[in-house]
């Protein structure tokens, strides 16, 4: 049986794909609390079998656009699509503190963090391997006494937690980042059930502030372009700003 249509956001659909607008602390992969306790147990529900794969994931915590073959074929032509970064996938996120330069380009080798008692996290080291990341200021603000930046954030790459680990990397990490904001306890207590009220206060948001808003790609003979708007959970932190902040309008396609 089909699931409840609020549990799965549907962009787009026809015979061969599937777009959807991932809620934020959803994981992608099966997980031990039930078939739509994840993305992909949703989607095998939404389409009544289990042929549905994955063409691109997203963190947990980070809400947006995931592609979807609806079967093998399908899918083993947009993952060399993906591979060969002909795919342009633009980020919305907001980041600590204000970043001076209108737009950068961060080229910085990642790997693994081996000083850090956090077993999944990365960092930019020298033997890592090549990622490179776009960001372009949208506006800075302040709540209260704090400096936000608002980013949109185009990866030419695709590492692991490469959005992450390169804001931080130039001292602007994510806002509500339990692993890259700056202290590890806060993502290992994290997942202890053990967060503490000054934890959630430092963090300031449940789920850290990156959302996959577009998706381009040129696929059997024509351009596909899809796009999803930021959920309330930006539109509220932006909100508490002085004045307050809007959510830009989308850039157009890369």
């Amino acid at each position: 049986m089909a699931p409840p249509a609020a549990l799965l956001d549907v962009v787009h659909e026809d015979d061969d794909i599937l777009v959807v607008n991932k809620p934020a602390d959803l994981v992608c992969h099966p997980s031990k609390n039930g078939p739509l306790s994840s993305l992909i147990g949703r989607v095998r529900a939404h389409l009544g079998h289990d042929e549905g794969r994955l063409v691109n994931r997203l963190d947990r915590e980070t809400s947006g656009l995931v592609l979807i073959a609806k079967g093998v074929a399908a899918a083993a032509q947009l993952g060399k699509l993906l591979a060969g970064q002909t795919v342009s996938k633009s980020y919305l996120a907001v980041a600590h503190g204000a970043i001076a330069l209108d737009a950068q380009t961060i080229s910085a080798p990642i790997g693994a963090d081996e000083s850090s008692s956090v077993a999944i996290k990365g960092c930019v080291r020298s033997d890592g391997a090549a990622a490179e990341t776009a960001i372009r200021r949208l506006a800075t603000f302040r709540i209260g006494a704090e400096v936000f930046t608002s980013l949109d954030v185009t990866p030419t790459t695709g590492r692991k937690h490469q959005i992450r680990i390169h804001l931080a990397h130039i001292g602007h990490p994510l806002v509500g980042d339990k692993i890259y904001g700056g202290d590890d306890h806060i993502y290992l207590r994290f997942v202890r059930h053990q967060s503490s009220d000054d934890d959630w206060a430092r963090l300031a948001v449940r789920n850290h502030l990156l959302h996959a808003r577009s998706l381009s790609f040129h696929w059997r003979d024509r351009g596909w372009h899809f796009t999803a708007g930021a959920p309330a959970a930006f539109t509220e932190f932006l909100a508490r700003a002085t004045p307050p902040e809007t959510i830009p309008t989308f850039p157009g396609p890369r």
